[in-house]
C-alpha cells in the first residue's frame, strides 16, 4: 500500500475560498468602470464612493468659475486640471489592469485607455505649464473638436443619449461658428478667450451629472446590506462559515 500525505479536512475547500475571495471585490463592488448604474453598486462600496463624487462635482464647478474670473491664466487652469485628472485616472486604470482582479479582455481595454489617458494628460500638463497663450490656442482648437466627437458618439446610442447627442452636435456647430466669426471679425486671441469660457461652461455642465450620480450613490449607500445565506449543501462544510457560498 502506497502511503501519502493526507489532506487535512477542509483544506481543499479553504483554498477554493481564498481563490474566490481574491476576485470577490470585482463581482460584488462597482468601481465606475465595471458598473453602468449607481443603483447596482454594492452599499458598502457606495458609502466610500459618493463623498468622492460630491467632491469631484464641487471641484469641477469651482475650477470652471475660477477659469472664467481669472483672465490671465484661465486657459492654463482648465488645461492643467484636465491634464492632471487624465494622468491620475489613467494611472488608476493601469494599476487596476496589472492587479489581476479583472479578466484579460477587460484588463486589455483598461490598459489601453489608461496609457492613452496618461499620455494625453501629460501633454496637457506640459502645455498648461508652458504659457497661457499656447493653452488658449489648444482650447480654441480642441473645444469644438471634442464637442463634435462627444455628440457623434452619443448619436450612435439610443433613447435619451441620442437626443442629448443631437443637442450637443447642434451646440458644437454653433460654438464653432461663433469662434470662427470672432476670430475673423475681431481677433483669434479674442476667439481663444471665448473658447476658454465655453470650456469652463462645459466643465460646469458636466459637474451636474456627477452630483446627480453622487445623490444616487448616497441613496444606494443607505440601503441595508443583504444578509448572506448559506445553502443547506454547505452545512458542516469548512467554507460554510463565510467562504464560497456556492
Amino acid at each position: 500500500m502506497t502511503q501519502g500525505t493526507a489532506t487535512p479536512p477542509g483544506e481543499h475547500h479553504t483554498r477554493e475560498v481564498e481563490a474566490v475571495r481574491d476576485t470577490g471585490r470585482v463581482a460584488n463592488g462597482g468601481t465606475g468602470i465595471l458598473t453602468t448604474s449607481t443603483e447596482a453598486m454594492a452599499p458598502e462600496v457606495a458609502r466610500r464612493t459618493w463623498p468622492r463624487w460630491v467632491a469631484l462635482g464641487v471641484a469641477m464647478i469651482a475650477v470652471a468659475v475660477a477659469a472664467v474670473l481669472w483672465e490671465d491664466a484661465g486657459a492654463r487652469l482648465l488645461l492643467g486640471v484636465l491634464g492632471l485628472f487624465l494622468v491620475v485616472r489613467g494611472g488608476l486604470l493601469l494599476r487596476g489592469a496589472r492587479s489581476g482582479a479583472v479578466d484579460a479582455d477587460l484588463a486589455g481595454r483598461a490598459r489601453g485607455l489608461g496609457a492613452a489617458a496618461v499620455g494625453w494628460g501629460a501633454a496637457a500638463l506640459v502645455v498648461a505649464l508652458a504659457s497661457q497663450s499656447l493653452a488658449a490656442v489648444v482650447l480654441l482648437v480642441t473645444v469644438p473638436v471634442l464637442l463634435l466627437a462627444a455628440g457623434a458618439a452619443l448619436l450612435t446610442r439610443g433613447g435619451m443619449a441620442r437626443r442629448g447627442g443631437l443637442v450637443l452636435v447642434v451646440w458644437a456647430v454653433l460654438v464653432t461658428g461663433l469662434l470662427v466669426a470672432t476670430g475673423v471679425g475681431q481677433s483669434w486671441a479674442r476667439a481663444a478667450d471665448v473658447a476658454t469660457v465655453v470650456a469652463a461652461l462645459a466643465v460646469a455642465v458636466l459637474a451636474v451629472p456627477v452630483l446627480v450620480g453622487a445623490s444616487g450613490l448616497r441613496a444606494a449607500a443607505a440601503r441595508p446590506v443583504p444578509a448572506r445565506t448559506v445553502p443547506a449543501a454547505c452545512a458542516g462544510c469548512a467554507c460554510g462559515a463565510g467562504g464560497c457560498g456556492a
